[in-house]
């Protein structure tokens, strides 16, 4: 375990250790009022779901299985480093998107593989307006650099 962890990410690389990815999710989600918390591989221009809790304990939505790259808010995390949205209905730079107010907020990091090259993306999302605050932001981004060694082997 890396010296630097903080005591939170430190328990979350040790859940992920011992319990995996699906366990580790939870904990994130957890963490956060959104319903769900995903890991999204791209794969082309699709972006397919790895992991996914939702905090309602529901199956997977077909329609969260696999999306367009170019529909999905995952784009602006790939491009941009990260997204964030309390509320896409009000988010001007939505304007015109498909799914502007359908999947109402969004939180979203980009997973980098073992190579350093881009991955997908993690991600916090509801269809009802969610917030996250500063630090939940920072943990993302924190988890998002643990999550890797234990996404990247078992899906590749």
């Amino acid at each position: 375990m890396n010296e630097s962890f903080s005591p939170d990410l430190a328990r979350l690389d040790d859940m992920l250790r011992r319990e995996g990815v699906n366990a580790g999710l939870g904990a994130l989600n957890a963490r956060v009022p959104h319903r769900y918390t995903a890991v999204y591989r791209l794969d082309g221009g699709k972006l397919k779901n790895l992991f996914l809790h939702d905090k309602d304990g529901q199956a997977r939505p077909e329609y969260l299985a696999e999306v367009d790259l170019g529909v999905s808010f995952c784009q602006f995390v790939l491009r941009d480093g990260f997204f964030l949205t309390d509320n896409s209905s009000h988010d001007a730079r939505l304007d015109g998107h498909p799914y502007q107010g359908l999947m109402v907020s969004y939180h979203g990091v980009p997973l980098l593989d073992n190579a350093g090259d881009l991955f997908g993306s993690l991600c916090h999302f509801d269809i009802e307006e969610r917030g996250l605050s500063n630090d939940e932001f920072d943990f993302l981004q924190q988890a998002a650099r643990v999550l890797p060694g234990y996404v990247v082997t078992r899906s590749s």
